[in-house]
């Protein structure tokens, strides 16, 4: 555990008086984490919380909680605890893990903890990496996991990384930790399960610092990995706005940079639940892109649905949150690289252009996207219409209309979809106008 000691003490416990949040089952390893994190708390005047989650699957459950507690009470270490009551039918693991996430979540903004500690260790490194060369996975996803991670307000710190189960064990029993066996661990009928009994054995028995060599490969992906990154960071805003993609632009782009840039795009959808994610779906994907149909689609695992429509390739995501804007119109304005601007003339009587008369609106002017109930009176018909039923009429794709922009009065009037149809306020016959508007889209004039 030296080496384990070592990293805490250069890495992260280099600065006095930090909170952090431990991750804590009761069992060997989140027990070996906390007594090491512990031998910090009076050197650098540490404020630990530990972190205990009740799954209720087994009854062993109540008396882990009680030791823990008991182990943190007896160390002056907050102790903070929650039972998951009820599951859904989705992937129990994957289901599990973002409910003890978003409870840590919750704790290091309670507590303003700078660090959570998590005890995975070598050999978890090691069934990560296999499984997911086995069943296939982005390049993001071999690496496994890597020793830190940056998140939005925090950092997930995995320093148990460099040693083994085995290791983990001995610890607790040299130090007379009281810990708790999860029998489950044991049942093949978990796919991780599997790899622990099988294939791990035999690595060890190969090399019995196979850990060692798993976690170089990792950390060299990794550093791959991030250079990669960096590139499509650069390239990514050209080729990709609001989850659409242009595909003619994607198109001229090498190979590794468009699975990148695909992977990227997945991960980012599906989230901490990647492992839903293979490179079959990447392929799936370019396979798509490079289909001489111009309409297709294919649809990918929870509800994930893939979108081509001649140049433009659409990643609907049922758990995206609909973005609604609404923006003042004083002269030109931006949306999706089109423009919307004010002009003092125009010899264009399109759809493309609108003339408003003041008297009959009520100035500012707003551009903002559609609401459930929006209705339009369309120049050339009696009576108002629903803009979903004029967006359908269109065939303008669902992924595509949030991001439509629409014009409106301060009253909420709407006045134009631009490009796509004018109001009964238009002006263009008459030419009794004071206001003429015209709609640019990316590349014209």
């Amino acid at each position: 555990m030296n080496e384990v000691i070592k990293f805490l003490k250069n890495d992260i416990f280099d600065e006095e008086n930090l909170s952090v949040v431990v991750a804590c089952s009761g069992g060997p390893d989140s027990m070996a984490l906390l007594d090491v994190i512990l031998k910090f708390k009076e050197k650098r005047n540490v404020r630990i919380i530990c972190a205990h989650v009740n799954h209720k699957l087994r009854l062993e459950s109540e008396q882990e909680k009680k030791d823990v507690q008991e182990y943190c009470e007896e160390n002056k270490i907050i102790f903070e605890y929650m039972e998951i009551k009820k599951y859904n039918n989705d992937n129990f693991h994957v289901q599990a893990r973002n409910i003890r996430y978003k409870f840590f979540d919750e704790l290091m903004k309670k507590y303003n903890a700078k660090y959570l500690f998590t005890a995975h260790h070598g050999d978890d490194l090691i069934e990560t990496v296999l499984m997911r060369i086995t069943r296939g996975s982005t390049v993001n996803g071999y690496s496994g996991f890597s020793k830190i991670t940056k998140k939005s307000n925090y950092y997930v710190v995995k320093p148990l990384i460099c040693v083994t189960k085995q290791q983990l064990l001995e610890y607790v029993e040299e130090n007379n930790i009281k810990y708790a066996i999860d029998k489950s661990n044991d049942k093949t009928i978990y796919t991780r399960n599997r790899y622990r009994k099988n294939m791990l054995p035999f690595l060890k028995q190969e090399n019995k610092n196979v850990h060692l060599k798993y976690l170089k490969f990792s950390e060299q992906l990794i550093k791959y990995e991030n250079y990669i990154q960096n590139e499509v960071n650069k390239i990514m805003p050209s080729v990709l706005s609001n989850n659409v993609l242009n595909i003619d632009l994607f198109n001229n782009l090498d190979i590794v940079i468009k699975e990148k840039i695909i992977g990227h795009i997945l991960e980012q959808i599906y989230k901490d639940d990647i492992s839903y994610l293979s490179d079959i779906h990447i392929n799936q994907i370019l396979l798509l892109i490079m289909s001489n149909k111009p309409n297709a689609s294919i649809n990918l695992p929870k509800g994930i649905k893939i979108i081509k429509e001649y140049n433009k390739l659409y990643f609907n995501n049922p758990y995206f949150k609909k973005q609604d804007f609404k923006i003042l119109l004083e002269d030109e304005i931006n949306i999706d690289n089109n423009k919307i601007k004010i002009v003092s003339e125009s010899n264009d009587f399109s759809n493309y252009t609108i003339r408003l008369n003041k008297n009959d609106i009520k100035l500012p002017l707003y551009i903002r996207n559609i609401n459930t109930s929006d209705k339009m009176y369309v120049k050339g018909m009696n009576g108002s219409k629903k803009i979903k039923d004029i967006y359908i009429d269109l065939k303008i794709p669902k992924e595509k209309r949030n991001r439509l922009p629409i014009l409106v009065d301060s009253d909420d009037n709407i006045l134009w979809l631009p490009g796509l149809k004018k109001s009964k306020y238009d002006k263009s016959k008459d030419g009794n106008c004071d206001i003429i508007i015209r709609y640019i889209e990316k590349g014209g004039k």
